[in-house]
């Protein structure tokens, strides 16, 4: 067969045209069919079978299977078989069939992800429960240590949460390579529901680390996640001032992430100290906010109390952070409200630190 005939077969497989790409094959000889069977496309080495099952085409999936005889567990470059191609696309019914057909359940794609992983980054119940139902194992993990529980607590569908803890109760005894949990996901994701569903089901210890010393109620101040947040303080009895490896509260990561609403939450609701230090560096919010160049965040914290002109353990203001991070913008605010350029413990004033020209400009107008 010539590339345009190819091209043409997998438009038809992509579109769902079953007779047409019937015909078409049917019009070659048998090296054709054979070359049909083994033939691996583009870049990614999808064969028809992939495409078939990507978009959810039962039909033309069976028509290639028993009637052009390809092989189910048929690997792309990627190592993905067909099963992954209609898991990770939600596709019940080609999945079903795959399984039914006998195709691998626990099968690896690279990167070590099982379909049961992918299809836990879809909602789709009764697939998953199809995959677990034919054997498929809730525990394995991939090379980043994830496992499909994981993913269920990202997308956060509390069904899907519960029919893995239904089968297999311990499932939430997990971590990924960087010490996280799926407590931890939930939490960053501002997963209400499911994080509810683990604190009433599983026996995640209050404030749980991570290797960077991050916990639960972090990445859900940090993400904004007010109610999660809450929700960690109220059923967990989570720390608002706990530190992490670097010696940062919530309060310093929040800043780094501009939230102000989460900063507010924070000092005013939970009295936490607005120029609290990190451990070390005596870093405050001011410091962390001014370097990211959250201008707003800056003039949220100065509205709930912080020092202007506090200093780090380097002598240096929230102005040295800004020129470090090059941030015009925030330079310009910290100037108009007053802050003054002195040099830090080295003798290096916060100009001197100016690289960028829009930076340096704000500097010689003088604001």
């Amino acid at each position: 067969m010539d590339e345009d005939t190819l091209k043409a077969l997998v438009k038809l497989t992509q579109e769902g045209h079953l007779s047409s790409l019937e015909e078409r094959i049917a019009s070659g000889d048998s090296a054709a069919v054979q070359t049909v069977s083994s033939k691996h496309f583009g870049r990614s080495g999808d064969t028809l079978l992939h495409y078939a099952a990507r978009h959810g085409h039962l039909d033309i999936v069976d028509y290639l299977i028993q009637r052009v005889g390809m092989d189910m567990e048929v690997c792309n470059n990627d190592y993905k078989r067909p099963l992954h191609e209609a898991a990770s696309m939600g596709h019940h019914a080609c999945v079903s069939y795959l399984l039914r057909e006998g195709a691998k359940v626990d099968s690896l794609k690279k990167a070590d992800w099982t379909p049961l992983m992918m299809a836990c980054t879809r909602r789709n119940l009764q697939l998953i429960q199809d995959l677990l139902n034919h054997g498929a194992d809730p525990a394995l993990r991939n090379k980043d240590g994830w496992t499909c529980f994981h993913l269920a607590c990202r997308e956060g569908e509390p069904l899907v949460v519960q029919q893995l803890l239904l089968t297999r109760p311990d499932v939430w005894r997990t971590e990924s390579k960087t010490g996280r949990t799926p407590l931890h996901t939930a939490a960053m994701h501002g997963c209400e529901e499911v994080v509810q569903i683990l604190l009433e089901r599983c026996g995640y210890t209050p404030d749980c680390t991570d290797s960077c010393g991050v916990t639960p109620f972090m990445d859900a101040a940090r993400n904004g996640h007010i109610t999660v947040a809450r929700l960690l303080l109220d059923k967990h009895q989570a720390s608002p001032t706990a530190v992490d490896t670097v010696g940062a509260q919530p309060v310093h990561q929040v800043a780094v992430t501009g939230q102000q609403e989460a900063l507010c939450f924070l000092v005013r609701d939970l009295n936490v100290d607005v120029d609290q230090r990190t451990t070390g560096t005596q870093l405050t919010a001011l410091h962390y906010a001014a370097k990211e160049g959250h201008t707003s965040a800056i003039k949220t914290l100065l509205e709930l109390g912080a020092d202007l002109h506090v200093r780090d353990s380097k002598r240096r203001t929230a102005l040295h952070m800004a020129c470090i991070g090059q941030h015009a913008d925030t330079v310009r605010t910290l100037l108009q409200m007053g802050l003054r350029d002195t040099e830090d413990a080295s003798g290096t004033t916060a100009q001197q630190l100016a690289r960028k020209a829009d930076v340096v400009r704000v500097f010689e107008c003088g604001s």
